[in-house]
């Protein structure tokens, strides 16, 4: 089972992930993580990538294709994978065929987190965190039993990212939107899009992705 998993920042896209790591034993395909193993333990498309980002200049879509060929290569055949972050453009899209193609592999779902906008502007920005162990709050959703005290460690300092704001996420949404726009087309197309509420609770949310990947609709 091959999937490509969307959703814009704040939608959930990454306890979704890693829920599905958890559970079914997928592999997670960051790109932005990929590139930089690769770049450490200095493969060749690592090597090469290295050099392109030390001139300062952007990483092309043959290196990207590159490393994710050489990540699949090293996982059992068997091995579900989530594609995050990729593709981004058409080229990429049709590049990712190619690649699962000459592994014998295809992609089975493409999965949208649906959002509604003004509410994860409230989510995000509503974010905290106990500055001592690192345990999540929110202004709304998850305040602290004791005001002012982490339930985890009983610190007294929190923090705020501070991206956190509204001009930023919005500046995200727009990002993400001006992103997949090429590519949902491609994939609906071909009849794999799904779509989840990623606004529902977390819990709900991966009940429909495992439905969808089980064969039933989202």
């Amino acid at each position: 089972m091959n999937i490509i998993l969307l959703g814009p920042p704040g939608a959930g896209k990454g306890t979704q992930a890693s829920r599905l790591v958890e559970d079914r034993g997928m592999v997670q395909l960051s790109t932005g993580d990929m590139l930089r193993a690769a770049v450490k333990a200095q493969t060749p498309v690592g090597l090469k990538a290295k050099a392109v980002m030390e001139a300062g200049e952007l990483v092309s879509d043959e290196i990207v294709s590159g490393i994710i060929g050489e990540a699949l290569d090293g996982l059992p055949a068997e091995t579900g994978v989530i594609f995050d972050g990729y593709p981004r453009t058409e080229a990429q899209a049709h590049s990712l065929d190619a690649i699962l193609a000459d592994r014998g592999r295809s992609l089975d779902h493409v999965i949208e987190l649906e959002v509604d906008e003004d509410a994860l502007v409230e989510r995000i920005t509503g974010r905290f965190t106990c500055a001592s162990c690192g345990e999540g709050y929110h202004d709304t959703f998850k305040t602290p039993k004791v005001a002012d005290t982490c339930d985890r460690c009983g610190a007294h300092e929190f923090k705020r990212r501070p991206d956190d704001n509204e001009e930023t996420v919005r500046t995200r949404m727009a990002e993400y939107r001006a992103k997949t726009a090429p590519i949902l087309p491609i994939y609906e197309a071909r009849g794999i899009v799904s779509r989840v509420d990623g606004m529902a609770d977390m819990g709900e949310v991966t009940k429909a992705i495992a439905a969808i990947l089980d064969g039933g609709k989202g």
